[in-house]
């Protein structure tokens, strides 16, 4: 199965919208955890997770 463009642009929209979500809800305010304590920084490691989750998925072919 060949991986689309497609595919890679919804899975790291998917992980940048959880990892918004999570910066954004969280409880980490003081900034002591900095991947996570602003919405765009949640935004960016959850879309690089994305990213390195949809790399490894079309690897495997």
């Amino acid at each position: 199965m060949k991986p689309t463009l497609l595919r890679f642009v919804i899975t790291v929209s998917v992980g940048a919208s959880l990892g918004a979500a999570m910066g954004a809800l969280g409880q980490c305010t003081s900034g002591t955890c900095p991947l996570t304590s602003t919405w765009w920084r949640g935004a960016l490691y959850g879309g690089f997770l994305g990213l390195m989750l949809a790399v490894a998925g079309s690897s495997s072919s």
